[in-house]
């Protein structure tokens, strides 16, 4: 029987390339496999005749859109996960859901390999091979443009002299990378870090500078999950997608950073992720009063630690697995109202309420009606500063001697 290959494809010209080339290269049948995250564009059933068209002998297509914003971008949320501070890991968790699906196909259609079309530099190499190990152990790995000296170049030429269905004389300068969640923009002219990105860099954004009127927006959160935008009942999806379209014609979520990436270079990365910026500010808020004070110290700790983990590519280890228990513990209150307005690239909080709320008025107010003690203040303080009191006095007594 002959081998086959399970590829992950996009429908684009590296990947549709690759289709012919792995075949050329292994001799093998190669199964194409397209995964809907959100990202826009051309309808699957599209995808699907393009890459039949380029010779994959099956095409294996799947909606995830749905699976995507429940499974993996809800799990970010609670983590209130940024990379580094900034990143929301756009990229980084929709490479999971890919290999789920990858693996799935390998199953299906009796595939003994998965291909990839990364490049020996970046992160995703990493996030999709390791998944695959861990989901599919048995299953080998390549990448055509790593492993098999599948150059851009190479790709269009090659394209050109079979004739395949799509378009090879356009270069985008760079490599753009987008989901609901999301939208990734790197390489070409922002290589040059002194370089600010240029207008037509952004595309899930308006410009901040020339904003419309200001946008107030209710967020409804259910143990850490939104579940309704002004009242309107949303799914997780619906809730990105509303936010991504608000939040965006604010210019909210615009990122510039140079991260570190995994490989141990750094990497200049531009980012859009209105909704996704827009839900984390309005979650985080709602945490801080919803959570105890030294839970919340502890989480923002392994919020820290579940972000680098997913950026370096493991979404099923068992430690994510284990933080991913203690943050969905801290959810369980995360329930009520965040107000806030979106306006000139910004989202900002102006109102909260929750039923789970641990604010007291009565113990906060310094107005009449104050249930606040503040004789134990006194006592309080003294015994709190005990062992450093003590630690300054052997100090001072060490350097008398």
């Amino acid at each position: 029987m002959t081998e086959r290959i399970v590829l992950a494809y996009s429908g684009g010209l590296d990947t549709s390339v690759a289709i012919g080339w792995i075949g050329e290269a292994t001799g093998a049948e190669v199964i194409a496999v397209a995964v809907d995250v959100g990202q826009g564009g051309e309808s699957l059933e599209t995808i699907r005749q393009r890459a039949l068209g380029c010779g994959a002998v099956e095409a294996y297509v799947a909606d995830a859109r749905d699976e995507f914003a429940n499974e993996y971008a809800m799990p970010t949320l609670k983590a209130n996960a940024l990379y580094q501070g900034h990143y929301p890991l756009v990229s980084a968790i929709s490479r999971p859901v890919i290999v789920k699906h990858l693996v799935k196909a390998a199953r299906e259609f009796g595939a003994t390999t998965v291909a990839h079309g990364c490049t020996g530099k970046g992160n995703d190499q990493v996030r999709f091979e390791v998944g695959i190990q861990t989901l599919g152990p048995d299953l080998k790995c390549i990448a055509p443009v790593r492993d098999l000296a599948l150059t851009r170049d190479k790709a269009i030429a090659f394209a050109e002299e079979k004739g395949l269905p799509i378009e090879t004389t356009k270069k985008n300068p760079y490599s753009i990378d987008q989901n609901v969640w999301g939208r990734a923009v790197e390489t070409g002219y922002l290589e040059d870090i002194w370089n600010a990105p240029t207008k037509d860099i952004y595309d899930y954004t308006a410009t901040p500078e020339f904003p419309p009127a200001p946008d107030e927006v209710t967020i409804s959160f259910q143990a850490g999950v939104p579940v309704a935008i002004d009242g309107v009942k949303v799914t997780p999806l619906q809730a990105i997608q509303e936010l991504n379209r608000r939040a965006g014609a604010q210019g909210v979520g615009r990122i510039d950073v140079v991260e570190d990436r995994l490989v141990g270079i750094k990497s200049r990365e531009i980012y859009e992720a209105p909704g996704a910026m827009a839900l984390i500010t309005a979650h985080k808020h709602l945490e801080d009063i919803t959570i105890e004070r030294e839970q919340a110290r502890f989480k923002a700790t392994v919020g820290q630690r579940w972000s680098e983990l997913v950026y370096d590519g493991q979404w099923f280890s068992p430690l994510k697995r284990s933080l991913d228990a203690f943050i969905e513990d801290t959810q369980q209150y995360v329930s009520g109202d965040i107000r806030m307005v979106l306006h000139g690239g910004q989202a900002i909080v102006n109102g909260r309420r929750s039923e789970t709320s641990l604010y007291d008025f009565d113990l906060a107010t310094y107005d009449t009606g104050d249930t606040f003690d503040q004789s134990m203040a006194r006592g309080f303080i003294e015994l709190w500063g005990m062992s450093s009191k003590v630690a300054s006095g052997r100090d001072l007594r060490v350097a008398g001697e």
